[in-house]
């Protein structure tokens, strides 16, 4: 069974925010939520990198390990999800998440959290497939179509991959051995010097 993944790759992402455009158009995420969010790192220094973070969707997911009411699930492609009915808004989910993914709407008055929001990989929720009550809690459910999430399909330059995990990983090895040159570029000659 596939096990759907995202990586983004460093050297291709541009910082241009198209993903977390098209995961807030695509789900009408709440104000002052953000799904999917651009991290730069080292911002302003030559060598910068970014990258696209959201919900990872763990395997052993420690969200769904502190949560007191059992709102997580993981459906059978590895997709970790949430029952908005059953979430409480206790908020340990935010703190346990290395990630930042899980996500409280700042309507609410203070001290009240309100119901959890986080990445769904565009799978939904529990109930219906694409029913109207499914759009509304959790926006769009492109898995169920046998499409792509938004966010990987609108990244223009491909640094956002998805879809299942060892398919993403030989994709991003394959780059990976591009990027490194030519076979010639390293052996013994190079190492070495051409008279050993």
């Amino acid at each position: 069974m596939a096990r759907m993944k995202f990586l983004c790759d460093a050297e291709r992402c541009i910082e241009c925010n198209a993903c977390v455009t098209a995961c807030k158009n695509e789900n009408e995420v709440p104000w002052g939520v953000n799904r999917r969010r651009v991290v730069t790192m080292n911002d302003g220094v030559p060598g910068e990198k970014s990258i696209s973070v959201a919900c990872m969707h763990c395997t052993d997911a420690p969200c769904a390990a502190v949560c007191p009411v059992d709102c997580f699930y993981t459906t059978e492609d590895g997709i970790v999800l949430h029952d908005k009915d059953l979430c409480i808004g206790c908020g340990y989910c935010f703190y346990a998440c290395p990630f930042g993914a899980p996500q409280y709407p700042q309507q609410e008055a203070f001290g009240v959290r309100g119901k959890m929001d986080k990445c769904t990989f565009c799978a939904g929720g529990p109930v219906e497939d694409n029913s109207n009550a499914e759009y509304e809690k959790y926006g769009a459910n492109r898995v169920a179509e046998g499409k792509l999430p938004a966010c990987a399909e609108m990244c223009s330059t491909k640094a956002l991959l998805a879809g299942d995990g060892d398919m993403v990983a030989d994709i991003y090895r394959e780059r990976i051995m591009r990027r490194s040159g030519r076979p010639q570029t390293w052996g013994w000659d190079k190492a070495y010097g051409e008279g050993v």
